[in-house]
């Protein structure tokens, strides 16, 4: 008799295993099919965008204007570049150290310099200065863009010896992972690393130039009252914020380097991280910094066929057509140009565009006009006679967030009930405002597809939020599951689809709870899987600059989804099972915000503590979403968890680290 058992409990075991097989199986074939287009996650992504974008301020006399001009410049340096760096290192002169005199001609001078940005982070700088001097000159700060030689580029080199050359004192710094401060852990990404500490990522860009303009403008052969910056690409981009906010900055050319918001969501490209500062578009933009301009003398130029990016026909309307009324209020429209090339299809500071700029310089400074370029090919330098060379231990963007990252602490989570409910109010109100959460609703659910058979019944919905934004979702249960069953949401960084179900790793957890007798609700937030654009970072960089959160985004997402479905399956209680670093996030926050919603959250491969982020390192790119100002500095998972109660959080799979912290 008793083999007879045995063979009944095999079998009956078998039949289990053969099940759980079947339902992933089955999953899997329900889950290849598409609900939503990507191109219409982008196309809704820009349409937010647009409706967030900052319009140009009227300006109806010059006092008027140029008062409400000094109001915007002090805003965008307090609120926005300047947010969270010390006042000490903001306000205190330049480090700097003469590293030598580079051999040249006779008609000007070659210096090598290292300056401090911030303490411990240094980088370099070429001086180039006329060999005779008859009083003060002008000063000229030339910029560098993406070019891996920085300030030893061929193109970069002929112009600041043809400016030393016409009487002008150029210095040339080297910019972030360019030049003599190429590597990985200089990335500009990483100043969304700064940025989670509670640093403007995009500020210590403005100091490296600003500090720069500090040694330029205190030169004692340096006229201040004729100083100009230039810069092709990041450079242009770097004028144009650095001329804007400066007053010591009498003469601008910017060079391809800038576009407003509308321009970059239709046809532009939207640069780096730092090209998109966060809450720099709240009441402005990069239209409104041009204005800022007037009525110093300014230069525009960019490239009609541009190869790269902001084409000189696409973006004209926004940055100079527009921009004339304000130069017009001085009475100084002839010193607001804008020049077109079209020698040369591509992305360059050729010889037209750099003609453009001596001639440009040479009458704003009061100094002889010929445009037509010195030849100096013979004077070029290799990029080693031109190194200076950093300190061995010198600081990288990288190095500094873990730096800041280290410093901060925070009070302990009171223990005494009281106190605890008091900490706790508290904190969810900052956690609103860090992550910037504004509740969403289910306008429309619209279901796509279904399925109905093999025990497995499946309904694939498309959600239409209250902001315009969509999500995705596919509903399951087994037949014989009675409505009004348990139901647990999903959540996986890779998507229900995105990533190719055959290598989806919450399968196993999803059949598992088919099997128990729940309900399953898979579901794509908006930045994950079929609710995800083409270019994720593209969209969050953009987003933070208008003063959204993508992480405040996604958790009011879950937040009215996970309501919705409460209401419409009748279910009793609602649990999470997220699988990902970025699921996890969205997981506990939606949790903290509203601690009564779920009654367990089960997360997998997630992280200890956001020092995972700046350890392992996880760069922008691969987790833009969870790159949040100021969120490292007021919250870590521990704080999020505590906010979280009564749901028990459950955590499998720790991420391991791959690298050391510096």
């Amino acid at each position: 008799m008793k083999w007879f058992v045995g063979i009944v409990l095999i079998a009956l075991l078998s039949a289990a295993c053969a099940q759980g097989q079947s339902d992933q199986g089955q999953v899997k074939s329900i889950l290849t099919k598409q609900l939503q287009p990507q191109e219409v996650v982008e196309y809704q992504l820009e349409h937010f965008l647009l409706g967030l974008a900052p319009a140009l301020p009227a300006a109806s006399d010059a006092a008027q204007w140029s008062a409400q001009a000094e109001q915007m410049r002090q805003r965008v340096l307090e609120n926005v570049l300047l947010h969270g760096w010390p006042q000490a290192w903001t306000t205190s002169p330049p480090k700097v150290e003469d590293l030598g005199v580079v051999p040249t001609g006779p008609a000007y001078r070659l210096r090598k310099l290292r300056y401090e940005i911030v303490p411990g982070l240094y980088t370099t700088a070429l001086l180039y200065e006329p060999a005779h001097l008859s009083g003060k000159a002008p000063g000229v700060l030339d910029v560098m863009g993406h070019f891996g030689p920085g300030k030893a580029s061929d193109f970069e080199q002929r112009l600041c010896i043809n400016q030393a050359l016409r009487g002008m004192i150029a210095l040339n710094p080297e910019w972030f992972d360019m030049g003599e401060t190429r590597g990985k852990d200089n990335a500009h990404g990483f100043s969304a690393h700064l940025n989670m500490v509670g640093a403007s990522g995009t500020g210590l860009f403005y100091l490296a130039e600003r500090k720069a303009l500090d040694i330029l403008y205190n030169n004692p052969q340096v006229d201040q009252e004729r100083i100009g910056v230039t810069g092709l690409s990041g450079g242009g981009w770097q004028t144009i914020v650095l001329s804007s906010l400066d007053p010591r900055v009498k003469v601008a050319i910017p060079v391809a380097g800038y576009e407003p918001l509308l321009a970059r969501v239709t046809v532009g490209d939207t640069g780096d991280i730092e090209e998109n500062p966060t809450d720099l578009l709240m009441g402005q933009d990069y239209s409104t910094l041009t204005a800022l301009r007037a009525p110093r003398p300014t230069l525009l130029i960019y490239n009609a066929e541009d190869s790269c990016c902001y084409r000189a026909p696409l973006v004209k309307p926004y940055v100079y057509d527009a921009i004339v009324p304000f130069f017009q209020l001085y009475g100084k429209e002839k010193d607001f140009q804008f020049h077109q090339n079209i020698d040369i299809a591509g992305h360059n500071m050729g010889t037209d565009n750099r003609q453009q700029i001596y001639r440009f310089f040479s009458e704003y400074f009061g100094l002889p006009v010929n445009e037509k370029e010195i030849a100096v090919g013979d004077d070029i330098k290799s990029y080693d006679e031109l190194a200076g060379g950093l300190p061995s231990d010198n600081l990288t963007i990288l190095g500094l967030a873990r730096k800041l990252a280290a410093e901060i602490t925070r009070a302990s989570i009171p223990s005494e009930p009281a106190q605890r409910q008091e900490w706790a109010a508290s904190a969810r109100r900052q956690l609103r405002s860090v992550v910037r959460y504004h509740p969403v609703t289910v306008k429309q659910a619209g279901p796509e597809f279904d399925t109905f058979s093999n025990q497995l019944q499946s309904i694939s919905y498309r959600f239409e939020m209250s902001n315009e934004l969509s999500a995705t979702g596919v509903w399951m249960k087994e037949m014989p599951t009675p409505a009004g069953a348990p139901l647990t949401i999903v959540l996986n960084d890779k998507g229900a689809r995105a990533a190719g179900v055959e290598t989806w790793d919450s399968l196993p957890e999803v059949a598992d709870r088919l099997e128990r007798g729940e309900q399953v609700l898979l579901l794509d937030i908006v930045f994950t899987g079929e609710a995800a654009p083409k270019r994720p970072g593209r969209f969050t960089s953009m987003l933070n600059s208008v003063g959204e959160r993508p992480l405040g985004m996604e958790a009011a997402q879950l937040i009215a989804l996970a309501r919705w479905a409460k209401e419409y399956w009748h279910a009793p209680r609602l649990r999470v099972e997220s699988t990902g670093l970025r699921s996890q996030m969205v997981s506990l926050i939606a949790s903290a915000l509203v601690p009564d919603l779920f009654s367990s959250v089960e997360i997998h491969g997630g992280m200890h503590s956001l020092r995972y982020l700046f350890d392992n390192p996880v760069t922008y790119a691969d987790a833009p979403d969870v790159f949040c100002l100021d969120f490292y500095r007021d919250f870590d998972l521990d704080q999020l968890k505590a906010l979280a109660a009564p749901t028990r959080i459950m955590e499998r799979d720790y991420l391991e680290l791959t690298a050391k912290a510096n």
